[in-house]
């Protein structure tokens, strides 16, 4: 009997802890919780000033209140105006090919790097990119776009290039401290059995940096897509001009007419944004993963 109340006692007795704990670990911290509900009103009140305007007259501009009329002809005249499938023809093209190569090359180089920490030379390397982060545009960027003039790379190849080279100390920052908690066993068994370097990081630690891969095609993403300054000093010729570069000459040449300037700048940003929106949790995941080394 003694053994029957002990056992049948047990699962309660034990249960009840984790339960405890359990529930205590769901309590909500209702003072965080508030503070970024107030910092969330950052984005959303100017997002939703930027929709609200869009969609009204000139006349009814500048007010926070829901349009009476609904004018969704304001992203057909904002399209014409700019001639937003040429502009987003370009973006896409430079976005796809930037993200697309800084894949190919930062991740590579990333792991050059952390694979020969222990070696002075790669470890100026990784220490050298790095500080490149803390350099401000504005002190390099008349010399780059001097420099790019002159080897004639001031066109959309030039600002792929540009935006390949330029995210390399952010990139590597990310993905050196993944692949240093990648078992360098994984590796001595691939060679153990003929593999070479090359076929080692293509098949083993290239499909490993999954989340990695994704954060920096992302966080490339949305900066090829938005940047304004690059493209602005680099391209010369205006049939090669970005969204950002259309939407600056629509608002210097169409400035008073708000309602088809919001319209341009909501169709701007809503394929990223609508990106970002799916795609946030890798972000934020890789960015942890690869910070925390």
């Amino acid at each position: 009997m003694t053994g029957n109340t002990v056992t049948a006692g047990a699962p309660g007795t034990l249960g009840k802890p984790k339960k405890e704990k359990y529930r205590k670990d769901r309590r909500i911290n209702w003072w965080l919780t508030a503070v970024i509900a107030v910092f969330s009103l950052t984005i959303l009140v100017p997002l939703y000033f930027t929709i609200v305007t869009a969609l009204k007259t000139p006349a009814e501009a500048g007010t926070f209140s829901l349009p009476t009329s609904w004018q969704w002809s304001n992203f057909a005249t904002a399209s014409n105006m700019v001639d937003y499938p040429r502009a987003a023809l370009n973006s896409a093209i430079i976005t796809v090919l930037a993200v697309t190569l800084t894949l190919l090359t930062n991740t590579f180089v990333a792991y050059a790097i952390a694979r020969n920490m222990d070696k002075r030379f790669f470890r100026f390397l990784y220490y050298f990119f790095i500080a490149a982060m803390f350099v401000p545009f504005p002190v390099v960027m008349l010399p780059i776009a001097k420099q790019m003039g002159s080897l004639h790379l001031d066109n959309q190849a030039g600002l792929i290039l540009l935006y390949v080279v330029l995210g390399l100390g952010t990139n590597l920052f990310i993905a050196t401290g993944f692949i240093r908690s990648i078992p360098v066993s994984l590796e001595e068994a691939a060679r153990i059995d003929g593999a070479g370097t090359w076929r080692i990081f293509w098949k083993i630690i290239f499909p490993l940096m999954g989340p990695i891969n994704a954060t920096i095609a992302i966080t490339t993403t949305l900066w090829a897509w938005n940047d304004f300054l690059l493209p602005l000093i680099i391209l010369t010729n205006q049939s090669n001009q970005t969204i950002p570069l259309a939407q600056y000459v629509f608002s210097s040449q169409f400035a008073t007419n708000y309602p088809v300037a919001f319209a341009s700048y909501l169709m701007a940003m809503a394929p990223v944004l609508i990106v970002y929106i799916f795609a946030q949790k890798w972000v934020i995941g890789g960015v942890m993963r690869g910070a925390v080394k």
